[in-house]
């Protein structure tokens, strides 16, 4: 694919080597938290992103302040209240909606909700992404994205991913720890498709995809096992550029040695990049055992399979979680621009 990069690179610094031209606007409907402000204004100022916050100008306004910042050079305030492109907005969204009972006046009233305002400068071009979530919940906050930004005509579901990096280990994206319940074999191959993509935009690396489970090549017969197959060999019936072997464990997924005994014939074991698991109670729990235990940081979830990127923060985020999610963003916005 013509990148790799050290094991440790993290998205602010990746997006900070983009150097975009234009540069990416992001969008934050949570003007008004203070986290959101500090987690902007650093972005802004290390030329990541440019950034629209959406909230009141007077409670804003003073929040930049104590940053040394006024509104206008590179971070704009939007109140969907008072701002000049609500009424399009309200008209394009009831255009795209009245098939489902969506009236005019229905329409005008939801485009002035900080979150689907946000979501609506992304999808009528004013803003290259959105990012929010440190007030609002992540099901109103995916809910919004997919009404309004919607679906990938490539993607099949919307699903997540985190970014994995372990204090001494390769980087790793994990897929899906955060939205996809128990997925069918299908839905399992548009994940780990999905999950390539992420690789790519997000780590600026060949994917080198893993399908896990509790089984290595049939070390174990069970429906579980066979969904994993299943969803191995219709990732390459779709996807057959990409290197992908399953069903694996982890262990023959990420050490060589053990790959060697293991899975001796794959070309991805002992050296995935991507790991897929198989339901969701699995890839919650790994993340968490990794951060936990592990000392790996940790990055999102992050949305993937949306026609434009839009991504969730913790209610619990910090400023700095706002910066690197804002990354992320960009880098998304890169890959589609490159694909």
């Amino acid at each position: 694919m013509g990148f790799e990069h050290s094991m440790h690179d993290m998205p602010i610094d990746l997006a900070k080597s983009l150097a975009l031209d234009p540069k990416p606007i992001i969008s934050l409907s949570e003007g008004t938290d203070p986290r959101i402000v500090a987690g902007a204004v650093a972005a802004q100022e290390q030329g990541i992103a440019d950034i629209i916050l959406i909230g009141a100008h007077d409670q804003i306004a003073p929040l930049l302040a104590t940053h040394g910042v006024v509104a206008g050079n590179g971070i704009e305030i939007h109140d969907p209240n008072t701002s000049s492109l609500t009424e399009t907005f309200a008209l394009a969204y009831f255009e795209a909606r009245k098939h489902k009972g969506m009236t005019f006046e229905r329409a005008s009233q939801d485009v002035q909700h900080p979150l689907n305002y946000a979501a609506m400068l992304v999808r009528q071009g004013h803003a290259t992404g959105t990012v929010n979530g440190a007030v609002e919940t992540t099901s109103d906050v995916v809910r919004s994205a997919l009404r309004i930004i919607g679906k990938s005509a490539e993607a099949a579901l919307v699903s997540s991913c985190f970014l994995i990096y372990p204090p001494n280990a390769r980087a790793m994206v994990y897929s899906d720890c955060g939205l996809v319940i128990d997925p069918n074999n299908e839905e399992l191959a548009d994940i780990a498709i999905m999950a390539a993509k992420s690789c790519r935009d997000l780590l600026r690396e060949t994917p080198r995809i893993a399908m896990l489970s509790f089984s290595t090549k049939g070390s174990a017969s069970h429906a579980n096992a066979t969904k994993v197959i299943e969803a191995t060999k219709r990732v390459r019936e779709i996807a057959p550029d990409l290197a992908v072997d399953g069903e694996l464990q982890f262990d023959a997924a990420f050490v060589p040695a053990i790959a060697e005994r293991k899975a001796p014939e794959s070309a991805v074991a002992g050296h995935a990049n991507v790991m897929v698991f198989p339901n969701l109670d699995a890839g919650n729990i790994a993340y968490k055992i990794s951060e936990r235990i592990g000392g790996a940081s940790a990055i999102g979830p992050i949305l993937q399979g949306l026609s434009k990127p839009a991504n969730d923060l913790s209610r619990g985020c910090s400023a700095s979680d706002v910066t690197e999610m804002i990354a992320v963003t960009v880098l998304q916005a890169a890959g589609a621009r490159h694909e």
